[in-house]
């Protein structure tokens, strides 16, 4: 990794550390996702924005926040999260995942780790890699770079759980083929449980 890595890396993690501090202090429920949540789980740093999940009606309460630090804020067409900016990083704050509303048991689950100097709630490594597998589709389908995220934090995964919440896409199934294959998950996952999620 070069030092212009490293210095995104570091920024990322600063714009991290403010944003989570503004949401706690205006009493938002939210929780890290995304490559920051899998850095603060042990995987190794892919980082160009910060990810947070909430719940829909905590979303103006951290608009509100964020810009009272000075980012500024935007709502894109889609319909799942909406996006904060400090100085150019990038801040997404998703309240939908694949058409499943953030709900209050999925913030529960949460664990609060250390991410850039702060204890955030980070999403639960099941729940994070579902959050990652849900959304695949003809059109967004990287294998590639979900790989070493899923490698890294393979040991604290409920794959069961991971393979009946996601047995209706065929993306996601196909990719836990994949890891079996490829040996990052020891045995066939048994997709017969709960499909309940969030």
């Amino acid at each position: 990794m070069g030092s212009h890595s490293h210095e995104v890396t570091d920024a990322i993690l600063e714009t991290l550390k403010r944003a989570s501090s503004a949401l706690k202090d205006a009493g938002v429920r939210f929780a890290l996702a995304g490559g920051c949540a899998a850095y603060a789980r042990g995987a190794a740093p892919s980082l160009h924005d910060v990810d947070f999940v909430l719940p829909q009606e905590d979303v103006p309460s951290a608009l509100e926040a964020l810009r009272e630090l000075g980012f500024t804020t935007a709502k894109p067409p889609e319909d799942w999260l909406v996006k904060a900016y400090d100085e150019g990083r990038l801040v997404d704050l998703i309240f939908r995942i694949a058409d499943n509303a953030v709900t209050p048991a999925l913030l529960e689950r949460a664990e609060p780790l250390k991410a850039s100097a702060v204890i955030v709630p980070v999403l639960e490594a099941t729940d994070l890699v579902i959050s990652w597998l849900l959304p695949l589709s003809e059109h967004a389908c990287d294998y590639g770079s979900l790989l070493p995220q899923v490698r890294a934090l393979r040991e604290q995964v409920d794959w069961g759980r991971v393979a009946a919440v996601v047995r209706h896409s065929p993306y996601a199934s196909t990719f836990l083929v994949l890891l079996e294959r490829l040996g990052v998950i020891s045995e066939p996952v048994d997709a017969s449980g709960n499909p309940d999620w969030p």
